[in-house]
């Protein structure tokens, strides 16, 4: 049972062509690349990849039109700023295929040092073994046919990471793996540690008391 990684890029030159470079040790059955519309060299950059695939902006639209694509029966959902440790995919894999779980994700380690950080890493964890919410930067994996039963990513422009989540958990259990996913710290850095960690709170809070995702994705601008 292959497996397809899809990340969605816009704007990421800097970093795509490391990220599938790190990509191909763990021989997935293939890698698509779906730009968002990027004006600084992203699909020439990531021409590494199985496939680039253009579509309109939008994490959710990328990553329908990249799952529609994909030939495998596992999909991985890959932020580009995102790493994974040696046999974290084979794992993923080993997972949906003995049906271990309707969905999973791995361990997050931000790559910065200090105690905020592992309580962030930590926090990660425990909230999808409590909820079942996966954020898209711990990296998503599961069965196309859950996917598709589960109705994809929402069209919405922000959160589709949690409400797929929730989609998932009515269907089975989302595990988290031990092999960890290395992300940049970018955000945190950019945006400030208690600043972001707050807002990420906060956004989550309003969206479980009704207020719109598309309304709340004005809060929370890209970081690169």
């Amino acid at each position: 049972m292959a497996v397809s990684v899809i990340i969605p890029t816009l704007n990421e030159a800097a970093r795509i062509a490391g990220t599938i470079a790190a990509l191909r040790r763990h021989e997935p059955g293939e890698i698509i690349v779906v730009d968002g519309g990027s004006h600084d060299g992203t699909v020439e950059l990531a021409q590494d990849a199985d496939r680039v695939l253009r579509s309109p902006p939008g994490r959710a639209v990328q990553m329908n039109r990249g799952a529609r694509e994909a030939r495998g029966e596992h999909l991985v959902f890959l932020h580009v700023d995102c790493t994974l440790d040696d046999g974290a995919l084979a794992a993923a894999e080993e997972t949906l295929a003995r049906r271990r779980g309707v969905a999973g994700c791995f361990t997050m380690h931000v790559e910065a040092a200090g105690l905020l950080y592992r309580c962030i890493d930590a926090a990660a964890g425990t909230r999808v073994r409590l909820t079942g919410i996966v954020y898209g930067d711990q990296g998503l994996f599961v069965r196309r046919d859950d996917f598709e039963c589960a109705g994809g990513f929402p069209p919405v422009r922000f959160m589709e990471d949690v409400l797929l989540s929730r989609a998932l958990t009515k269907r089975g259990r989302i595990v988290v793996l031990p092999q960890r996913i290395h992300v940049a710290p970018r955000r945190w850095q950019r945006v400030g540690l208690v600043r972001q960690t707050l807002r990420n709170w906060t956004l989550i809070a309003l969206a479980a008391s009704g207020v719109q995702p598309d309304r709340l994705a004005r809060f929370y601008p890209e970081v690169r």
